[in-house]
């Protein structure tokens, strides 16, 4: 047993409070005790301890393009010619080396769990690798290396384009169909049934890369496995456009005609959606996860994230392409994108924000027993500075509001994630992250 106290934390049902001591037992934690003195044994966390975040969409080698792509102006389509350049250049080995940097930027970030959104699953021209799941048990064992729980969210990816063959780098993601799909995922599952840190999901990439005669066979695989359940959804005005013309309705009609929708699914951005496909997301339980920081760096638009919340949609963060690694700078920007669409503050407080980031998001990835600072829960304890340039003022009463609205991925000093301290002092065990990351994605970038 290991014994944590907390100068300040965020309890359930969302209290801040002062001389938390937190007994921590292999993954879980087994008791919490307020208002107390520090033990002489115990670690003290100076600083304000909230549960482990979730980032409940990533793409990892999205990482690589990080200014890169932002030279000229282009358009979400132009930004995703240079994704396939990079999705060209991964094998199981560099994929590993990238995505283990990857992570542990996502840790000292206070992230604990990640879902990652998998689609490139062959070699560069198609063929299968020997073991077809090779670049599938690459992401498990980054994340493993990194610390961090690990939703593989093995996504189904069939067309180029509504009525479109695969081309080019994207051959390396199509199964042919989705039985094929099928069959590879069950055997990725099988080879993780029972992990405490690994959950085996499903995705469907989008309409435009799914025909919706093959969703079935996806959605009968996550029930299976009674897994989370995936998509891209409404990113782009042109998805939509397309959609209708295709199949005379919107994305989501077209998934919730096709089962997709439910509690364990989650509509990926949903950014441009009507009342009608509001209607169905909520009247289903889906969550949905806003992506703000990617969402803007693709000029992809500002989704109605509290009206979707207000409907029934619990609401969750993800860093997507990560232009930055900051589910706090995702947080506020729900908040601040919907101020300037509408020229009005306070459309949502800082506890629903750390709730979307933390218990919500583990929900929506399969760890439903992560996000709280209770016994039982998983042992995850991430401390923020209140004394930095950016929190520096803060007290216990504004303790949320500051952290929300004003500390960055940099405040993070501590990260305990399943019971294991992968960050001391602001330092991932793995060592420096940026050197890591750099080498890295230059051997992916060549």
């Amino acid at each position: 047993m290991t014994r944590y106290w907390c100068e300040l934390a965020w309890l359930p049902p969302g209290e801040v409070i002062s001389g938390v001591l937190i007994t921590v037992h292999g993954r879980w934690i087994a008791d919490v005790e307020r208002h107390t003195a520090p033990p002489p044994a115990a670690v003290r966390l100076a600083g304000f301890t909230i549960p482990g975040l979730a980032n409940t969409h990533s793409h990892a080698f999205h990482r690589a393009l990080r200014g890169h792509t932002e030279a000229e102006r282009g358009s979400f389509w132009t930004w995703r010619e240079q994704m396939y350049a990079v999705a060209a250049r991964l094998d199981p080995d560099n994929y590993y080396t990238l995505a283990k940097a990857v992570y542990a930027e996502m840790a000292l970030a206070g992230i604990t769990s990640v879902a990652e959104f998998h689609y490139v699953h062959h070699g560069p021209d198609g063929t299968p690798y020997k073991d077809g799941n090779e670049m599938g048990h690459a992401l498990v064992q980054a994340a493993r290396a990194a610390g961090l729980r690990i939703a593989l969210l093995d996504t189904c990816y069939l067309t180029g384009g509504i009525g479109a063959a695969l081309q080019g780098p994207q051959v390396r993601f199509g199964d042919g169909d989705a039985q094929r799909w099928a069959e590879r995922a069950e055997e990725l599952a099988a080879v993780y049934h029972g992990e405490e840190d690994v959950e085996i999901g499903a995705a469907i990439h989008s309409v435009r890369a799914v025909p919706p005669e093959q969703m079935p066979v996806v959605v009968e695989f996550a029930h299976r496995q009674a897994g989370p359940l995936h998509a891209h959804v409404s990113e782009q005005r042109a998805e939509n456009d397309a959609c209708v013309a295709a199949y005379a309705a919107s994305p989501v009609r077209v998934l919730h005609e096709h089962g997709v929708l439910g509690p364990r699914s989650t509509a990926v951005h949903a950014t441009h959606v009507s009342d009608e496909d509001v209607a169905l997301l909520s009247g289903s339980g889906t969550h949905v996860c806003m992506c703000p920081t990617t969402e803007r760096d693709l000029a992809d638009g500002v989704g109605p994230a509290r009206r979707l919340f207000e409907a029934g949609c619990p609401i969750t963060l993800g860093s997507d392409s990560h232009a930055v690694i900051d589910l706090f700078e995702e947080a506020r920007a729900v908040e601040l994108d919907e101020r300037l669409a509408t020229e009005t503050r306070g459309h949502w407080t800082a506890a629903e924000l750390l709730n979307a980031a933390s218990a919500a998001g583990h929900a929506s990835i399969g760890f439903p027993d992560a996000g709280f600072l209770l016994p039982g829960a998983h042992a995850d304890l991430v401390t923020v500075r209140l004394d930095s340039v950016r929190t520096a003022g803060a007290t216990a009463g504004s303790a949320v509001e500051s952290v929300i609205f004003a500390a960055t991925a940099a405040d993070v000093t501590s990260v305990v994630s399943g019971g294991r301290r992968i960050v001391e002092d602001g330092r991932h065990t793995l060592g420096e992250a940026g050197p890591l990351l750099r080498d890295a994605i230059d051997a992916v970038r060549g």
